[in-house]
Formats: C-alpha cells, structure tokens, sequence
C-alpha cells in the first residue's frame, strides 16, 4: 500500500519535542473529591504538588495528547520552579517501546499496555508493575473531505464496510440508506480510505470500536496497525488531517481536536439516531465505563461497553490516552517529579482541555488518578 508524504506546515510539525521550563511554585490546598458518577461535570480541583525532583523529565508517545501535555506543562510551569519536560509525539507505539528500554521517564499511549509481552516488559523495566493512568479524553472523529456532503451520517456496519474496503463509491446505496442521508447528494466518486502508517493507539481504539459495534462486518481485528487492507498511510494525527483535506473524496478516523479547519465529521449513529461529535455527547457514553482491573491502581477502562451501547444522544467512538509509569521508580527523584507533572495534569491541567476538542476528566475518576498517582514509590 502506497505511504503518503503530506505537507504539513512547519509550525506543528508532529515530530518537534515540546521543551518548556517550569517557573513559580504555589502549592494548592487538597481536594476532597465529590464522588460523582461519570456524568457529572469535569473535576475542577486542586490537589498538593510536591515539586522537585529529577530537574529535566523525558516523555514520549501519543500525538493524540501532545496539545493537552502542551497544556498541562503550562499549568505545571506555575506550579514548580526550575523544572523541565520533554515530550517527544512520536505515536504511541514508539513511546510504550521507549518506556520499555527505559529511555524515557514516562509513555503517553491511546491504548494500556497490552497483556504479555508488553507489559512484561514494562514490568522487567520499572522493576515493579506499570501502570496505565488514562488522563485524556478524547473523542475520535471519523473525518471525511466530499464536495457538497456537509452532514453524514453513518452507523458502524456502513463505516466498517467502508474502511475495510467492501464500498467503494460515495453514492453506493448502502450509505445513502442510513437515516438521515436519504437527501444528500452523494457523488459518484471513489472512497478514499486513509489510516495511520505508523503504530498508533488511535487505530486500536477505532478497529476496537468497529469490532465491538459493527454487528460482525469488521473481521479484521483491532491493535496497533491498521488492517482493513484499502486505503493509504499518512503518519501521525497531523498527516491523516493533512491528507484528507487535501484529497475530495477522502475519509479518515483522527482524534476531534485534529479534525477542523477543512475537515467534516460525520454523525455516529447506533440505532438511536445520528449523535453529533460533541464534549457532551461523549459525557454521555462514559457514563458506560468501567475498569478492567477492579480494586488496582491501574486504572485501564474497558470501552467496549461504550462502543456497543445504544445510549441516545450519546457519542460512542473515544479514546482514553493513559501516561504509562512504573508504580515503584528505581530512582526518587525521578519518581517525586513524575508524581508533580501528574498531580497538575490530573487537576489544574483538566480544565482547558474542553477548549481543544478533549473531555476532561469527571471528578470520580480525578480521584481514582490522584489516588494512584500519591501511591507510586
């Protein structure tokens, strides 16, 4: 399959390490935490920073987080004095496998740490176990470029047809039978499928979601790698928007806060109707998640539920993008500023979020974060 090469402007080149020092320390009051469900508003609190530590942190992984750790290392930069990161947004396969031979301090990934290899050999790394603290929520977009097709709406059987390569042209009856299509004027013009090149935790969540919701038409399975055999590779979030825009008759799966200026999104509909992408939208459908592993501080969401339910009004195609760390460093210091950078971004750094096309945090699941965070050693 032929790799595109999309130009994409220098200024958000993905590839470009975020450095940012940090300035002012201001420790806040502790939050108590309300224990509301899921549905709630986000979590708004503070919670003690304890700054210090390793003066210059390393990160790396997901693209689909690099403007919220834009944002949290901003909030971090009023909190701790003399401090710095370094967040590298090279996918979040690079990252777990820069983790894992402990080249970098923590691993941003859209996907926990796979049973197994992967994290056996997390675990051979940090000495301890590594867990999975998801710390963004972020809607994921399934992004189309069609002259004069302002408002699609799709279910998940026509989508996994559609990235798996069983349609093959805008106009085939299939699409213009989903509700809500009926008066579009669908093109006679080849699908253009474009997936991520690159390992990508985005591609898992979203071959996740056509898995669980598609009724049997996704066979391919989910991971990493985009398998559904059509379409061309771009790399990174930027190159799956840069191409789609660029290309009339184009279709993509990317993270919201990657898919404007150009771009469409389609409307999700699981049998209640066509649900547009929207921070409320997606509240509804967390209101369905749960935690793999009950009872741990490893805080892994199980989707599933949300990709297969029929909630009205409720957005069901999300991602969690967990910060993978150790839960027992082998050196403090770096575990006393891991501890900082997280405690910021789990309150102070939830807020903005909303404005860059994230879901923060609701508040029950702030204090299942600041909880692990307090436990690592």
């Amino acid at each position: 399959m032929k790799i595109l090469r999309p130009l994409v402007p220098a200024g958000i080149v993905a590839s470009a390490a975020l450095v940012l020092a940090a300035c002012g320390s201001d420790p806040a009051a502790n939050n108590s935490g309300s224990g509301q469900n899921s549905g709630a508003p986000a979590a708004t609190g503070t919670a003690q920073v304890d700054c210090g530590g390793k003066p210059s942190l390393n990160a790396e992984g997901s693209s689909a987080q690099k403007t919220a750790i834009d944002i949290f290392v901003q909030k971090y930069s009023q909190k701790c004095s003399g401090q710095q990161l370094t967040y590298q947004p090279s996918g979040s396969g690079a990252g777990i496998k820069q983790f894992n031979g402990n080249q970098v301090d923590f691993a941003g990934s859209d996907s926990p740490l796979k049973d197994g290899a992967e994290a056996d050999a997390a675990k051979t790394r940090c000495g301890s176990e590594a867990w999975n603290l998801p710390l963004v929520v972020g809607p994921v977009a399934v992004a189309y470029n069609v002259a004069g097709v302002d408002k699609l709406n799709l279910t998940p059987e026509v989508t996994a047809k559609i990235f798996n390569g069983q349609l093959k042209k805008w106009n085939d009856p299939a699409i213009k039978a989903v509700k809500g299509n009926e008066s579009l004027a669908l093109p006679d013009k080849p699908i253009q499928v474009v997936f991520r090149s690159d390992e990508s935790g985005t591609t898992d969540n979203f071959q996740k979601y056509l898995k669980a919701a598609s009724k049997g038409a996704w066979t391919q399975g989910d991971g990493k790698q985009f398998k559904g055999g059509v379409g061309n590779g771009a790399e990174k979030s930027n190159g799956v928007a840069s191409t789609v825009k660029n290309a009339d008759g184009a279709i993509t799966y990317v993270e919201a806060s990657f898919a404007k200026d150009g771009l469409k999104t389609a409307l999700l509909d699981s049998g209640s109707g066509g649900v547009e992408l929207s921070s409320e939208n997606v509240a509804k459908a967390l209101d369905a998640a749960k935690f793999k592993k009950q009872g741990t501080n490893d805080l892994q969401l199980d989707l599933d539920g949300i990709y297969a339910s029929n909630v009205p009004g409720a957005y069901p195609l999300l991602l969690t993008t967990y910060e993978v760390v150790c839960s027992k460093y082998s050196d403090a210091q770096v575990s006393k500023a891991v501890k900082a950078f997280l405690t910021v971004a789990a309150t102070d750094g939830q807020k903005p979020l909303s404005e860059k096309g994230y879901v923060p945090i609701p508040q029950s699941l702030q204090d299942k974060v600041l909880t692990a965070i307090k436990a690592i050693a």
